[in-house]
């Protein structure tokens, strides 16, 4: 049986006339029009005023940081439960991550205890710096409650959107809504330039001083002259080229990832000790991922073993982000843990959900992991 893979790529069709153009150009890199273009078509399409592509997600989030002026033992309030890349920038600066538990309704950072973690540290005389809130699988969080807590403690905040590109907030786009928003463009996200990101943000200024950084802070001036460190973050134009191909089926992408999640929870909700990632009330997800917990208790076989058992079946799955705060390389760093994130962890998988899957293609899934469930 053909692989069944979590989340490839998925190609257009356009992005080889882009590709085409560029090469006919011979505009290959490192920059050119089609970063334009793509910035701008990114900006028109989510209602962002300002766009930088670059080399990763991850990039962007380290110019995001250096854009508040974190440094070394500064603290930064972060998502737990997700993909540590939304942490590693903060480690890049000598700061001090300091994770937050989620909230069961959305999955995503908790309102009330980022409030006590806040009060926390302040009293502990280490005011964080910045917020770090992710939008996990394609969910937003509860941004209004998070913004307003840290708006009240004036700590700026910064949207981690690398999974949730095409969801809304209160109809508006993630990444777009706190003044700095990051995307993804890895292989496995609903839209992909093979590799690569997007920084987005209010300020025209604060992301012009991101480019200067993105691009070896090299001075205005005939030689090279630097007065600061820079880094290579730049996205090239091929790159860019395929990101524009990609965009123009961005709402198609959406759509058939919210198709994928209904075929499986129609098929698979009935059974016992199957739940879903909940859609809060608040927002669009785009359903990156379909994601699944699984009580053990009616079955005979555990979350792990269920995992193999499809994996035998040439059927790639899962297991849910381990949250941060139980990683090892951030044991020494402070945490504010509900037992949420844990619990899902323990119980959750994540199902094959890419975009080119045939109905065919999750029946077969589907008929797989009921034989696993023994039911």
């Amino acid at each position: 049986m053909d692989r069944l893979y979590l989340s490839p790529p998925h190609l257009s069709g356009h992005e080889l006339e882009f590709v085409k153009d560029a090469f006919a150009s011979n505009w290959i890199a490192p920059l050119g029009p089609m970063v334009d273009a793509f910035e701008a078509e990114m900006c028109a399409y989510t209602g962002a005023e300002n766009a930088l592509a670059l080399s990763s997600g991850t990039a962007a989030l380290h110019l995001a940081l250096l854009l508040l002026d974190v440094g070394p033992g500064d603290e930064v309030l972060c998502s737990s439960f997700t993909f540590a890349g939304s942490a590693f920038p903060v480690m890049y600066l000598s700061a001090i991550p300091v994770f937050i538990d989620c909230e069961r309704e959305s999955w995503n950072m908790d309102p009330c205890l980022l409030e006590k973690a806040i009060e926390d540290r302040i009293k502990k005389g280490k005011k964080p710096k910045a917020a770090v809130v992710v939008h996990l699988y394609g969910q937003s969080a509860d941004l209004d409650a998070i913004m307003a807590v840290c708006s009240r403690h004036e700590i700026p905040v910064i949207e981690d959107a690398a999974e949730s590109l095409g969801g809304l907030y209160k109809k508006r786009h993630t990444g777009t809504i706190a003044p700095l928003g990051v995307l993804s463009f890895n292989g496995n996200k609903i839209i992909t330039t093979s590799g690569g990101g997007m920084l987005l943000g209010h300020d025209a200024e604060k992301i012009r001083r991101a480019k200067y950084f993105a691009t070896q802070a090299r001075e205005n001036l005939p030689h090279y002259e630097h007065r600061a460190v820079g880094y290579n973050y730049r996205m090239s134009n091929i790159v860019a080229a395929v990101g524009r191909g990609q965009l123009k089926v961005i709402e198609d992408r959406v759509q058939r990832k919210r198709a994928i999640f209904d075929f499986y929870q129609k098929a698979l909700s009935k059974l016992p000790g199957i739940g879903f990632m909940p859609e809060a009330p608040w927002g669009r997800s785009n359903r990156w991922l379909t994601c699944i917990t699984i009580d053990e208790k009616p079955h005979r076989a555990t979350v792990e073993q269920i995992r193999m058992t499809l994996e035998k079946d040439n059927i790639e799955s899962r297991p849910f982000w381990k949250p941060m705060h139980l990683q090892p390389v951030f044991k020494n760093c402070p945490s504010y843990a509900n037992g949420v994130s844990e619990k899902l962890f323990n119980r959750g998988l994540c199902l094959p959900s890419g975009t080119g899957m045939s109905d065919n293609d999750l029946a077969r899934v589907i008929r797989c992991l009921t034989a696993a469930l023994n039911v």
